[in-house]
Formats: structure tokens, C-alpha cells, sequence
């Protein structure tokens, strides 16, 4: 997510194509991520939503909060939120075949394909994190 960009202060600052500087406020991101899902919720249904949220944006905000502190820091209003969007029992549901999915495509790969397999297990690593952050009693920041 911040490949493209510089961090400071809790803002991502990205160049795009005319070499203009556009600063997002990390907050915003995932704000606008949670806003999006009850479109694809309300257009495609639970799971679509689901898979946008959880499986791909929350999965990536995780992975790079691990690196970056300034995302870190906003892991737990993220997660707070996906909780008021979705039950507890749904989410738990959708982890565990979010989960086997991932496994099965981290046995699935040839030998030439190492990058893939360092990609499946950083995503099951961070969606085993996901796991124990959306089903903790309480969040806070220790």
C-alpha cells in the first residue's frame, strides 16, 4: 500500500501520473474502504462485501501496519469498525474459509512459483492476526 508513497505523520503522500502530490490521511483510507463495502453489500451481497473488506483490504492494511507504524495505529478503529458491520458469527465463518482458501493455494503451487508462497503464507500470517483482533472481547492500543 505504501510502496508508492512516502509516510509521515499518519498521512500517505502519493505523486500520481502528473507528478502532483496527493496526501490521504490513513484514517480516510479505511473509512472510505468501510463506505464502499455497503455498495458492493447492498449490489453483490455478504460475501462479495466480505472478500472486499475483510479478504483484500483489511488483509493488506494488516500486513502493512506490521512495518509501518503510522497504519498500525489505526488497525484498531479499522477493525472495530468491520465489527459493527458485519456479526460476529459471520466474520468467523468467513475467516475460516477465508483462511482454508488461502492454505489450499499455498499447496497448490509449482516450484517456480516462490514468490507466490511467501505471498500466501504473509497473508495467512496476517489473516490469522485479523482473526484474533476480530474476535477479541475488547480492542484497544496496548
Amino acid at each position: 500500500m505504501a510502496d508508492n508513497g512516502i509516510v509521515c505523520r499518519g498521512v500517505l503522500c502519493l505523486a500520481d501520473k502528473g507528478d502532483r502530490v496527493i496526501m490521504v490521511k490513513f484514517e480516510n483510507i479505511w473509512r472510505e474502504q468501510c463506505e464502499a463495502t455497503i455498495g458492493i453489500r447492498a449490489r453483490y451481497g455478504e460475501k462479495a462485501a466480505l472478500d472486499y473488506l475483510v479478504g483484500e483490504k483489511l488483509l493488506l492494511f494488516t500486513a502493512t501496519a506490521r512495518n509501518n507504524p503510522a497504519f498500525a495505529t489505526q488497525l484498531p478503529p479499522f477493525v472495530a469498525r468491520v465489527r459493527q458491520m458485519f456479526p460476529q458469527d459471520q466474520i468467523s465463518e468467513y475467516l475460516y474459509e477465508l483462511e482454508a482458501r488461502l492454505i489450499e493455494s499455498s499447496h497448490s503451487v509449482g516450484e517456480d512459483d516462490g514468490d507466490v508462497l511467501t505471498a500466501d503464507s504473509s497473508d495467512l500470517e496476517s489473516l490469522r492476526q485479523i482473526a484474533d483482533l476480530l474476535s477479541a472481547r475488547t480492542l484497544g492500543t496496548a
